[in-house]
């Protein structure tokens, strides 16, 4: 329970920052809207992305592993999407701002992974 929990706050922070640093995401409220979009964005990646990453596996193969971040970026677009249904304000603008969001997210969550992991190793 431990672990998805920091998972989700990684997930909010990462998301937090995507909307602050990339043109073309923003959302409206204050931390719960973060809160229930990470949410959402850990249930997308949990279930739908191990399913398209097997699906479609070759391209991955073929591409040595970049096209990884277009998958990335679709989880992100349906994320926004999944939260536009609920009636959270969550937007995406585009596949571009999709694209490098995923990366901004990336980037905070293997920070911020690796800054936890060295402090559990600490311990």
């Amino acid at each position: 329970m431990r672990h998805i929990l920091i998972r989700l706050i990684i997930n909010a922070i990462g998301l937090y920052a995507a909307t602050r640093f990339v043109p073309g995401i923003s959302f409206e409220g204050d931390w719960t809207t973060i809160a229930l979009v990470a949410f959402i964005f850990g249930l997308v990646n949990a279930l739908v992305r191990p399913l398209l990453t097997l699906l479609t596996c070759p391209l991955v193969a073929l591409t040595l592993g970049l096209f990884i971040f277009v998958i990335n970026a679709i989880m992100l677009a349906l994320t926004a999407w999944l939260a536009g249904q609920f009636g959270i304000a969550f937007k995406v603008a585009d596949f571009g701002a999709a694209f490098l969001g995923a990366l901004v997210i990336g980037a905070i969550s293997f920070v911020m992974t690796m800054l936890i992991r060295e402090d559990q190793r600490r311990r």
